[in-house]
């Protein structure tokens, strides 16, 4: 039986979810300034505890969501989250905001896990695609979103006068004068209670795990070790990862160094873009991937992502405002293809095969660091060019991989019904 209200509060956790992770690249350059870290590096520490708390959380969630009923892993999920925002909201200063962020990245991790065959179960095994589709296409909107919510916030809290809505009059009583991007982490909070009290009121139906969606017998893991190629894709998503947040949460620093952007206003509607553009560009990629060999599309895509990057990075302002963006759109099919061509290259064990690829996610916890480091040193443009190395591991892997099953096209001929 379809459970459609499931699926939709499923769209709606998909929404926080990305609400909450994809603000950091935005305010980057507010935690720079208004803690005085004198390191990019220390910047990059930000991003990278989030996403250690992934790959720390990544095998437990799996085990977890095998153990306990879906509402409890819904909401011990929501509950870090909630735990990290409010910690950082009432004592906002660098050490808690690691602290908030490896807090947050816990709860995203078990939610993440959950999510995803929660999806199948409720809207039906023949929805899950469209389904996924659109939980991606949410989760982009979400991403959009909060960095013009963050731009807003600010923008009210800074400027002198009284008429001001209850809410901003409200957040401007709690939240420290100098510190008005804070703000931000008192509406996560609220927004979290508002969740939980959501997942509190509802019944979930229950989960029988696929395969693909258990974490798989220790034999598994122990065969899979020994093949080189499981490497090689680990390697793969780990640098997709670092490419996404090494790019994504330096590109508002970037702007207001080299070209005078406000990281408040323009370089965060520069961020919000890169991840809608990103949003739309899986759409298109389902596309595309209908028309071309996987490989072929992985190729182009990585291939094209360099050159915008280059562009973006030595282009003048206006080249690098529009070039930023486009590579969230160049870049979002990355993922999903080197993932599928992973799983594809192995005949049995895919779960477990899975829980490895996912894991490549702390690559999302390096990138960022190593540009902040390199930084340091020779400046964030050349860093940011490090990004062209781990792009350049992707297009190796649209040569070298060798999938057992090729995914299906069709002949662009044939859709459009000129064949007589």
């Amino acid at each position: 039986m379809r459970n459609y209200k499931v699926v939709a509060l499923i769209m709606l956790f998909w929404f926080v979810i990305s609400f909450i992770t994809n603000i950091l690249g935005p305010l980057i350059p507010d935690i720079i300034s208004n803690f005085d870290l004198k390191q990019f590096t220390l910047a990059g520490y930000i991003p990278m505890s989030f996403f250690l708390a992934y790959a720390v959380m990544s095998i437990p969630a799996g085990i977890m969501i095998e153990k306990l009923s879906e509402k409890t892993v819904l909401l011990i999920g929501f509950t870090m989250p909630f735990i990290g925002s409010l910690l950082f909201a009432l004592i906002p200063c660098y050490p808690v905001l690691l602290a908030s962020c490896f807090i947050i990245g816990l709860g995203m991790a078990m939610l993440q896990t959950v999510i995803n065959p929660l999806t199948r179960v409720a809207g039906g095994e023949e929805n899950f695609a469209f389904f996924s589709v659109m939980g991606q296409l949410v989760f982009g909107f979400a991403s959009f979103i909060s960095p013009f919510v963050y731009s807003y916030l600010v923008r009210e809290l800074t400027i002198p006068g009284t008429d001001k809505n209850f809410f901003i009059n409200f957040l401007a009583g709690i939240t420290p004068e100098q510190l008005p991007w804070v703000s931000l982490y008192w509406v996560f909070t609220m927004i979290l209670i508002v969740i939980l009290l959501i997942v509190i009121g509802n019944r979930f139906p229950k989960m029988t795990l696929k395969d693909d969606e258990k974490s798989g017998s220790l034999t598994s893991y122990k065969t899979l070790l020994r093949n080189k190629y499981v490497y090689l894709f680990f390697l793969g998503i780990f640098c997709y990862v670092a490419t996404e947040q090494g790019i994504a949460n330096w590109i508002s620093k970037f702007l207001e160094d080299y070209h005078g952007i406000d990281p408040q206003n323009e370089g965060a509607s520069i961020v919000g873009s890169f991840w809608g553009l990103m949003s739309l560009g899986c759409v298109l990629g389902l596309l595309l991937l209908k028309l071309f060999d996987s490989k072929i599309v992985l190729r182009y895509a990585a291939s094209f992502s360099i050159i915008l990057l280059l562009c973006a990075l030595f282009g003048s302002t206006k080249i690098s405002m529009f070039c930023f963006p486009l590579i969230g759109f160049t870049i979002s099919v990355i993922f999903s293809i080197v993932m599928s061509l992973g799983l594809n290259s192995v005949s049995k064990y895919h779960g477990s095969f899975a829980g490895i690829l996912c894991s490549g996610i702390v690559g999302g916890a390096v990138g960022p660091v190593i540009v902040g480091f390199l930084a340091d040193i020779f400046g964030l443009r050349i860093a940011m060019l490090a990004m062209t190395i781990t792009l350049g591991y992707i297009i190796s892997i649209s040569f070298w991989a060798k999938p057992l099953v090729s995914n299906k096209t069709v002949s662009l001929k044939k859709i459009l019904h000129y064949e007589r």
